[in-house]
């Protein structure tokens, strides 16, 4: 298939600047079949059954957009994006302008901050900071903003609300460079009308990377190659997710991160296994998902490896037609937009 196909419109005004508030108000596209429902977030704990299980995603982002100088005989604005913690006090990130960025340069962030230029390659480069352990971390928890993705920094500035926002409530192991942002709908609230339902929650952790926000750029979809993102499942919450499929419970992946990782860990029947390391799996049409029974997910960017994931669980034309309805219906895309429940058969 190519990447064409993959291709939608709608009005940039549709795509969401910031998050429902309170969070769990956001709306929801429930989908069963070609039988669309308008619902909104809030209201899972009744369309979910007693015994059904939520697979959540418990990364955490870290706040690694850092604005500082490169120090030489001029002084040049960089910004820099996080990505990789490489240990020993060096990261791989993203840096703009990155042609103004030599081996060996002093970048300067504020405070005690500071880093050096280790190697600049292609697309990134890697950087060692004078800072480390506790230190580091409370630099960066001061200096850091959220890593919000480029179609809402180009729209408006990033700013302390953001680091609570683009946070979910599970969010409980450093190491994301974006939000998995199915889950930036619970609340409170949501959690408690979902304990008194019986539905159960079960994390696992899957690092969300940049290849999150890269374009696809073969025209062929399947040339396409997906960067890997390193994950974990316990044998605790495999457990917990096989029994509740084998007490007739329906396992529901809250994301496309968390389908990724089950699908990455599950046998030929849909048994999950326990799992860690990386994965760099890319569900396209023509893959059979045998781990969860929905999915709940965000409206994700026209040609998008998500919108090809969604794609693939829905079948081309169907996800097109779920578009157009969401389109024609006013709801909110991307990152802090809305929501869809999609029921697999």
């Amino acid at each position: 298939m190519n990447l064409s196909d993959f291709d939608f419109e709608f009005p940039d005004e549709l795509i969401a600047l910031r998050p429902a508030r309170p969070r769990s108000s956001a709306r929801l596209l429930v989908v069963r079949g070609n039988d669309f429902r308008d619902e909104r977030v809030s209201m899972l704990p009744e369309i979910l059954e007693p015994g059904d299980r939520l697979v959540v995603n418990n990364t955490k982002v870290v706040p690694g957009a850092l604005d500082g100088l490169r120090v030489r005989e001029t002084k040049v604005k960089i910004s820099l994006n996080l990505v990789q913690d490489m240990g020993n006090g060096e990261w791989r990130a993203l840096a703009k302008p990155l042609r103004r960025i030599s081996d060996g340069d002093l970048l300067e962030f504020g405070g005690e901050l500071r880093a050096t230029v280790v190697e600049r390659r292609e697309s990134d480069v890697v950087i060692r900071f004078n800072l480390s352990g506790g230190a580091f971390d409370e630099a960066l928890a001061l200096l850091g903003k959220a890593p919000l993705p480029p179609y809402i920094s180009s729209r408006r500035k990033v700013d302390r609300k953001d680091r609570e926002d683009y946070q979910t409530v599970f969010a409980d192991r450093p190491g994301a460079f974006a939000a998995p942002t199915a889950s930036l709908h619970f609340d409170s609230a949501l959690l408690d009308g979902l304990a008194r339902r019986s539905v159960g929650i079960t994390p696992v952790t899957l690092h969300v990377g940049e290849g999150t926000f890269l374009p696809v750029k073969t025209e062929r979809i399947g040339d396409h190659e997906m960067h890997a993102e390193w994950g974990e499942i316990t044998s605790e919450s495999a457990s917990k997710i096989n029994s509740a499929r084998a007490s007739g419970g329906r396992v529901v992946a809250v994301g496309t991160t968390s389908l990724r990782l089950l699908e990455s860990a599950a046998d030929r029947r849909g048994v999950i296994k326990p799992w860690s390391g990386p994965t760099s799996i890319f569900i396209k049409p023509g893959y059979s998902a045998t781990s969860a029974d929905a999915v709940l997910t965000n409206f994700h960017l026209p040609k998008s490896t998500l919108f090809i994931l969604v794609a693939a669980l829905a079948g081309l034309e169907r996800a097109h037609s779920i578009y157009r309805h969401a389109v024609r219906e006013r709801y909110r895309f991307y990152s802090y937009g809305d929501s869809m429940l999609l029921f697999l058969e």
